[in-house]
């Protein structure tokens, strides 16, 4: 057997370190409890920022290599179009070129009657030979050939003449219509200037009429306020003559009240009254002592009564007093029960406590059998 040395698979390896040292980075950072339970994974969040920074860059790369791209294809674009145009041009020269040198007019079977046989084609086989259809030039065509071009020469001076007339005639119409047209303008422009001269003559005429109507209406207006302060002068002469010789100024007391009749007192006018009459001020006065008289008694009569109460209510807090005294001692004496029963719990308690530590619970477990859990981040 022979020892052949085959190469190790490195992609292995690598993918084996890569997921060890993953899972110890997902290790650190989900037992870190000071991150878990204090604050951020600021590694974590780092790590994002520089990935969609990457990101980023990455698509403004992307974007920058479409638009050179596009440009690229928009230089082709407009290369194979002037490279189609620059075709079309030299094809167009070719084919006029290739018109004008092997399919010329008077290379043409008809040349002779359209050049008037200049260049014509030249028939080298034999008439005897050629049929009806090669004929060209019948019997009785050329008799009157050249009558028949003088006649259309003249036919042709003929129209032109007629078409020069024509054009004159229609060059004076114009000019003459151009004439009246000038001549009705001149004349509507005269007949504006004598309407603008009509009408600011007769925009004068209103404006001077408008200011007289003004001047007799400010004269007018001025001759009733005149009258207006005279009557409102005469009604404050007046008014000050009744003020000074009415009730109100000289005092009188009997234009305050006034009779209404029915054995009725007599109704009081507040807006003449000037005080009261001295019967009525001593009546006035002995309703008030009497009034306090009923004041003084109605006082005593309330103390006897706030007497009477306070007595009851000292009654009633004595009693009270005394059925907190007996509830007080009836809480204390249920406490000490209580406290009582509370001991004999905690002693039940204790010695059951040490009945679990010293005989149940003998085995206590070791520091390896903690260290055996959270040892995977999965």
């Amino acid at each position: 057997m022979y020892k052949v040395d085959l190469p190790v698979d490195q992609s292995i390896k690598k993918d084996v370190e890569r997921r060890r040292s993953a899972e110890t980075a997902r290790k650190a950072r989900i037992f870190n409890t000071r991150l878990r339970v204090m604050g951020l994974d600021l590694d974590a969040l780092n790590q994002q920022v520089q990935e969609k920074k990457h990101k980023q860059s990455m698509e403004r790369q992307r974007d920058k290599a479409f638009d050179k791209l596009r440009e690229c294809h928009d230089e082709i674009l407009l290369q194979q179009d002037i490279d189609e145009r620059e075709k079309r041009a030299a094809l167009h020269t070719d084919l006029t070129q290739y018109w004008a040198t092997h399919q010329r007019v008077e290379d043409s079977r008809d040349a002779d009657l359209k050049c008037g046989l200049k260049g014509a084609f030249r028939i080298t086989i034999p008439e005897g030979e050629l049929g009806p259809a090669s004929m060209q030039i019948f019997e009785g065509e050329a008799i009157r050939e050249e009558q028949m071009r003088r006649e259309q020469m003249r036919k042709t001076e003929r129209d032109l003449q007629a078409q020069k007339e024509d054009n004159a005639r229609r060059h004076m119409g114009n000019k003459h219509r151009e004439m009246l047209v000038s001549r009705e303008l001149v004349h509507q422009d005269l007949r504006g200037v004598q309407q603008a001269a009509l009408e600011e003559e007769c925009k004068t005429a209103a404006r001077i009429a408008l200011d007289n109507y003004n001047q007799a209406l400010a004269a007018e207006r001025a001759e009733r306020l005149k009258e207006q302060q005279r009557r409102e002068e005469r009604e404050d002469l007046a008014e000050v003559w009744h003020t000074l010789t009415s009730d109100m100024m000289t005092e009188c007391a009997e234009a305050a009240e006034r009779e209404v009749g029915g054995g009725k007192p007599p109704q009081i006018l507040t807006d003449r009254w000037k005080g009261m009459s001295p019967e009525q001020l001593s009546a006035i006065h002995e309703e008030r002592e009497a009034q306090l008289l009923q004041r003084q008694r109605q006082h005593d009569a309330e103390k006897i009564q706030d007497a009477a109460w306070n007595l009851q209510l000292l009654k009633l807090s004595r009693e009270a007093e005394e059925e907190e005294t007996r509830a007080a001692e009836l809480k204390r004496q249920r406490r000490i029960q209580m406290d009582q029963y509370n001991m004999q719990l905690a002693r039940e308690q204790q010695a059951y406590q040490e009945y679990l530590d010293k005989k149940l619970y003998t085995n206590k477990p070791t520091k390896e059998y903690f260290h055996q859990f959270n040892t995977s981040s999965r």
